[in-house]
């Protein structure tokens, strides 16, 4: 007998329908999986032998094909065991498919996911949000998925999500024997942002208070940043408090970062929504295909993972060149394709880059109390370990001075990180109304033609910025981060124009040398 039940494969962010066709025939005993199936989906053969055995079905011992389609369309994972499970029940008629009157049985709008275990039980199954997402964009109306991955597929509105637990369970529901309710979320725990308590505050950095107005402008206006300064003037630190002010993340920016995590294996049981913004450090070791993505069947990266959070680069120089240079196209396009013979993927990459470096190989060029020990020539090729372009698109470079005595031992508590959230919280919001309709969420995401509209100088400051572009010598895109950037700390003052305060405030944090 020949039966048909659904199932979702993943590519990429993606999901994309697979029909698990199974036929049982005369014959001697064997049991063959086609479809283009990986080794995971080939071991399901043994897995679904085990689980239906120990669930109480009785295993046909007779020729068993099953084909997953599409043929062309890779299958990966050990998602594929329960559709294959269950299909094999109704081909040895142990199921029946959905009566026409409405009985009983397996219905045509059904999906089933999840890996089992010899037991029959269900594990966690890695991608179950965009598989749910796009069977209701499919017209599917019921799910099954593993107990432990339903809070993630509850978060798809529209579609009937069943926690499965066993297959016995599940045989029995689709019999009419005892019936598996529908999953009702708590609303509570999937809603983003809540309060959290960071391990780091701005309270806790003695000093340093121009730095911690950069990180403030930063992240009102998602920008991306470039700290350099000598070894223990606190870098690190100022970088790691950065998710303690920036601002929640709304519903849709939630759910965009939980797909990522999910399709990734990184997202934990317990915490179906990803709640808080992300921040990522990867270490300057990593690899080209760490940081940007890839393999033979691409899979997200650093810069990915960092989506609608912070990407943070300690020690700049040290990563590898062409790692770096890479960086260049996320920064603009907030996205990262990647090509292989067998298709081409795209992975969403809008984070806020925060970057931190020495300024020199010993660290310390420029400090007033401890001699450099490194020649001009190894100074000017460290520094040239980062290319122009790149640097051209950081909005704000900032250096980072050697605390003072008198400030490590103040005793006087700096602003708490909540204040400075609230402040950027506003700024956000501003943005939010500004952009509503648009492609931008913040002005860092302003393109040339949100520029000209939205980033209106004042008559007053019109000679600044005109003079500041000539001695500066900026680059196009350089005059539009300033004026980004204008925009920001004017968002922060409440103004609705930008004044020539605002500008004089952006030109500060451009580089010394200019890189156009």
């Amino acid at each position: 007998m020949l039966a048909k039940v659904s199932t979702c494969a993943v590519i990429g962010l993606e999901g994309a329908l697979v029909e698990v066709e199974v036929d049982i025939g005369h014959g001697l005993p064997a049991f063959a999986i086609v479809g283009l199936p990986d080794a995971a989906v080939n071991e399901a053969k043994e897995r679904v032998r085990a689980a239906i055995k120990n669930s109480g079905a009785i295993f046909p011992l007779r020729r068993i094909t099953v084909n997953l389609a599409p043929a062309d369309l890779r299958k990966a994972g050990p998602a594929y065991d329960l559709p294959i499970a269950v299909a094999m029940l109704m081909a040895s008629e142990q199921i029946a498919p959905l009566s026409a009157t409405g009985g009983v049985g397996v219905a045509d709008d059904c999906l089933f996911l999840g890996e089992l275990s010899l037991d029959g039980g269900l594990r966690h199954t890695h991608g179950i949000l965009p598989m749910v997402a796009l069977a209701r964009d499919r017209g599917i109306s019921a799910v099954y998925v593993p107990a432990m991955d339903a809070p993630e597929a509850a978060l798809v509105e529209d579609v009937a999500v069943y926690p499965v637990e066993h297959l016995a369970q599940l045989a029995a529901h689709l019999r009419g024997e005892q019936g598996i309710a529908p999953y009702v979320p708590d609303p509570a725990l999937l809603a983003p942002g809540g309060d959290k308590t960071y391990p780091y505050d701005l309270a806790d950095v003695r000093g340093q208070e121009h730095v911690k107005r950069a990180l403030e402008v930063a992240a009102s206006g998602g920008h991306n940043m470039l700290m350099k300064g000598p070894p223990g003037s606190g870098k690190t630190l100022l970088a790691r408090t950065v998710p303690s002010i920036l601002p929640r993340l709304t519903l849709p920016e939630a759910l965009e970062t939980t797909k990522l995590y999910s399709v990734s294996g990184m997202l934990a049981a317990e915490e179906p929504l990803v709640r808080q913004r992300p921040f990522r450090a990867p270490h300057h070791t990593t690899s080209h295909a760490g940081l940007v993505g890839g393999g033979r069947w691409p899979r997200p990266g650093e810069i990915s993972l960092a989506h609608r959070g912070v990407l943070f680069l300690d020690e700049l120089p040290e990563f590898g060149q062409n790692v770096l240079e890479v960086l260049r196209q996320p920064l603009e396009d907030h996205c990262v394709t990647i090509s292989r013979a067998q298709g081409t993927v795209t992975f969403p990459a809008n984070f806020m880059l925060i970057a931190a470096m020495n300024p020199c190989p010993c660290g310390y060029a420029g400090d007033p109390t401890r001699e450099c020990s490194c020649s001009a020539g190894n100074i000017l090729r460290y520094q040239k370990r980062i290319s122009g372009p790149l640097l051209d698109r950081i909005d704000i470079h900032v250096e980072v001075p050697r605390v003072e005595y008198e400030k490590l031992t103040d005793r006087r508590e700096g602003e708490r990180s909540a204040e400075v959230r609230a402040r950027v919280q506003a700024a956000r919001e501003v943005q939010a109304r500004r952009f509503a309709g648009t492609r931008a969420t913040c002005n860092a995401d302003m393109g040339p033609a949100e520029v000209r509209t939205f980033c209106d100088v004042e008559p007053a400051a019109q000679p600044l910025l005109k003079a500041a572009t000539q001695r500066l010598q900026l680059s196009a895109r350089a005059f539009h981060r300033v004026l980004k950037l204008a925009r920001t700390i004017a968002d922060l003052a409440g103004s609705e124009s930008i004044g020539a305060p605002h500008i004089a405030e952006a030109l500060q944090y451009r580089p010394r040398v200019e890189v156009g």
